[in-house]
Formats: C-alpha cells, structure tokens, sequence
C-alpha cells in the first residue's frame, strides 16, 4: 500500500500523486525484465525529465522544479519503490547538478544548469577511485593546467552512469597539497581521450550502469572549473551531504516495496488451514518491518526539514544514510524470509530488493564512515 504522506502544500500533493502514477504505470512494469537483462533504461530517465524530475530540487528560474528537499525526497522513494535502478539514477543526476547549482558563477549556472537539470541531460558523479574511496582526499587524477586549458589524466572507479552520461562532476588533483589540493570540473560526458570501462558485474541494481571512467589527456577548457582551485574537497563533501539523504530516500523506498510484498504475500499464502499473517511469528516479524520502514522514513524527513530552513545538517544526513540503507537491509531480507522458499526464487521480487539493499550499505559513504561522520559531530 502507497505510504501516508504528510506533504506541505497542495502542490506537493500534487506532485507526489503524479510521481505515484508514473511509478506504477510506466517503471513497475519494466523493471524486473530490465533487471534480469542488465539493460540501463536511458529511455526512462527522459520520461523523467519531462515530467519535470530530473531537478526538483533546484530553482524554476533554471528549470527546476523549486521543490524543498523534504517533498524531493519523497519524490524519489516513490520511484525507488516500484525500480530502484531508477531512484538511484535520479538521487546521483541530482547530486552531479549540485556543484554547479551551490558554486558555480552566475555566468557557468545560466549556461549550464538549466541543461542539466531540464531533462533531456543526465549526471554522474566522477569522485571515486580504485584507492581513494572511503578516503576522499588521497584521489590521484590529476589537472594540469595549459593555458587556458586543464589536462585531465586519471582513472575513476564504481561511477554510475559512466559511459552514458551527459555531464559529469569531476574531482581532480591540481596540486600536491593533499585534500586542499583538489578541484571541481564540469566536465561534459563526451570528449576526446575520455572513456568507460565494461560495466561492473553486480550482485543487484543490474540496471544501473557502474564502471570505471577514464581521462586520458582530456582538455577541459579552464571555464569548467567550478569555485576556486583547491574547493573541490569542500563541494563533494557538501554535496554527499545531500547526496546521502537521496540514498536514504531510495533504501526507504525499497524497504516498502519489501513490506508490501511480504505483506500482500503473508495474506493469501495458507498453512494448516490459515492465512500465515494470522500466525503471530510471522505478524510480529511483518510489525517490526513496519516499524523500521516508519522510523526510517521519520529519520530522513527530519534531516531534509533541517537542510530546508537553513540549518546544519550533515550529522543529521548521516543518521539518515545509516539508518535508513540498515533498515532496508534488515526489511528486504524478512520479507525472504516470510515468503520463505518461495522469496528466494525470482518467481517474487523480494528477492531482487535483497540484493539490490546491500550495496546501500556501502556506496555515498560506507555505513562505517557514516558512524565516524556521527562520531565526529558529537566529539564538537
């Protein structure tokens, strides 16, 4: 069943309901032969642009959608929960637009922004790699520059989209001087020198692209640099900030997709001559997935109302990105269990959501580097 919503204008009831109708329309259906087929469903995300979601969350006066972070995120649980290729797909096409949308010059945001956040473009966000994951800072690719130019040279790795977007956020070295010494490019998603690896092999989210970009001698025209040389640590931090309470948003989603099934499951399944949600192991295991689901969904609301009025919310964001990618965990691998043998064939979804829950675990941040995210916070 479609969760209770408390939205806080007509507007975003508005939008929510078509959202709704376009996930259960036209994702639902295509998801599980996607999936199966590892085809990365480009077509979808246009229909997305269309309909005015690719930029929810930026400003009307480039195209956006002038939405609060709190209806954003709602937004894309509902889209998470009928295909969570999608919602990922849209959480990091959103993250890839905040740099330019939060640094860039007034002149880069009126050239660039309403492209990237108009629809018919897509993101990705190039920071990650091979040896610089969890640590940020020791990234190697590195821009030189050559006069008016930068030269990028260096390997990116787990870059969703890579390949197939328009546009990417690049994190690059321009000096030696540690994580100070990093720089923010917006980079377009083809040009000379640049390309994507075979796509990674994974355990779930089969639909969503992942693979390693490579930037080999690639001019970057010197206009592209988005803020100052060195501010490029400090934009990819801010920008996980939100970027974790997208995440959030979608291992939501994903959870209440797991509880809707096990329950639509547990009321028509039968043993010794009773429906299994009558039987108080199975009732109790379906109120603590409510629960999570509930709570977690509380969790990430809170941070983005915190982000909407101004106030600091990284902690917050973190707490939301635990919590939240935890629970889907737990939840997707309950609803397997209350479908028992049936939830582990791929006649039923459930057992798709469990795979696909895992990697929430880890990607933005792993779930450990959000505790020390937590840590350091209460340390202040």
């Amino acid at each position: 069943m479609p969760a209770e919503r408390l939205l806080p204008t007509t507007e975003a009831e508005d939008l929510i309901a078509l959202v709704r109708e376009i996930a259960r329309d036209e994702l639902a259906p295509r998801a599980a032969r996607a999936e199966e087929e590892a085809r990365f469903p480009r077509e979808v995300f246009r229909l997305l642009g269309r309909s005015g979601l690719l930029g929810l969350p930026y400003p009307e006066e480039y195209g956006g959608g002038a939405q609060p972070y709190e209806v954003y995120l709602q937004a894309l649980e509902e889209i998470s929960s009928a295909w969570m290729s999608v919602g990922v797909g849209l959480s990091v096409h959103v993250m890839s637009s905040y740099g330019l949308a939060a640094f860039g010059t007034e002149e880069q945001k009126a050239r660039w922004l309403p492209d990237a956040v108009g629809g018919e473009l897509l993101g990705g966000y190039a920071l990650s790699e091979a040896h610089a994951g969890s640590d940020a800072a020791a990234l190697s690719t590195r821009a030189v520059r050559r006069g008016d130019e930068y030269v990028v040279n260096g390997t990116k790795a787990w870059i969703t989209h890579a390949g197939a977007a328009d546009f990417y956020t690049l994190m690059a070295r321009t000096s030696d001087d540690g994580g100070r010494g990093i720089s923010c490019f917006f980079a377009p998603g083809v040009a000379d020198g640049l390309s994507a690896a075979p796509p990674e092999r994974k355990m779930g989210l089969t639909g969503s692209i992942t693979a390693q970009l490579r930037f080999e001698d690639v001019a970057l025209s010197a206009d592209r640099l988005i803020g100052a040389e060195g501010d490029g640590l400090k934009i990819a931090l801010s920008a996980l900030d939100s970027g974790r309470l997208g995440i959030a948003a979608t291992a939501v989603g994903l959870a209440q997709a797991a509880l809707d099934e096990a329950v639509a499951y547990a009321k028509q399944r039968t043993q010794f001559g009773r429906a299994i949600i009558d039987f108080q192991g199975v009732e109790f295991m379906l109120a603590d997935m409510a629960a999570a689901v509930d709570s977690a969904r509380a969790t990430y609301l809170q941070a983005a109302r915190r982000r909407d009025r101004g106030l600091p919310f990284a902690r917050q964001a973190a707490v939301a990105k635990l919590v939240c990618t935890d629970a889907a965990m737990k939840v997707t691998t309950d609803a397997v269990q209350v479908l028992g043998g049936a939830g582990y064939t791929r006649d039923f979804p459930v057992e798709r959501y469990m795979r696909e829950a895992k990697v929430l675990q880890i990607f933005e941040g792993t779930n450990q580097i959000q505790r020390l995210v937590i840590a350091r916070h209460l340390r202040r």
